[in-house]
């Protein structure tokens, strides 16, 4: 599995945390922006990065880490067929797969512990899509991913992916 991954100067530290991370599971990972931690790029400019990646199928899947994650959910959020998280708990990180197929991880430098971002950012990708759920409410989950891809297609004009 390929992950991008990207902070701004809030989210650096848990980034670079959550970095080591995955390199230590063998996951490849490809650093998009925050680089050093004195550097500055807004959230703005890096959720782009990190989406596009998603999108194009560059890379499985993001993560994302800002102050609280929300600037950069709300910005990945605007490609199509990238649909990001911001989680606080180990639930919400699980659910965020196991519920909606959440392709990018968004969490909180500010609110996120590390020991708690790295076991958050396990859950996310240690689980199975409808995980616990009997045949129909995984039946549902599915077309409701499908009616997700139908508004999405409705509303959303598809970008031209850069790389």
């Amino acid at each position: 599995m390929r992950i991008a991954i990207g902070s701004d100067r809030s989210g650096f530290a848990l980034k670079e945390a959550l970095k080591a991370h995955l390199a230590g599971r063998g996951v490849e990972v490809e650093d998009l922006g925050l680089r050093e931690a004195d550097g500055f790029m807004a959230y703005y400019e890096v959720a782009p990065r990190v989406a596009r990646a998603v999108q194009s199928g560059r890379a499985q899947r993001g993560v994302l880490v800002c102050g609280t994650g929300a600037g950069m959910c709300i910005a990945a959020n605007k490609f199509a067929g990238v649909h990001a998280v911001a989680a606080e708990s180990v639930y919400t990180a699980a659910r965020a797969w196991i519920v909606n197929r959440a392709n990018v991880l968004c969490l909180g430098g500010w609110v996120v512990a590390p020991e708690k971002a790295r076991t958050m950012l396990e859950a996310w990708l240690d689980t199975e899509f409808g995980a616990g759920f009997d045949a129909e409410r995984v039946a549902f989950l599915e077309r409701a991913r499908g009616e997700v891809g139908r508004i999405e297609s409705e509303h959303f004009k598809p970008l031209e992916v850069r790389t």
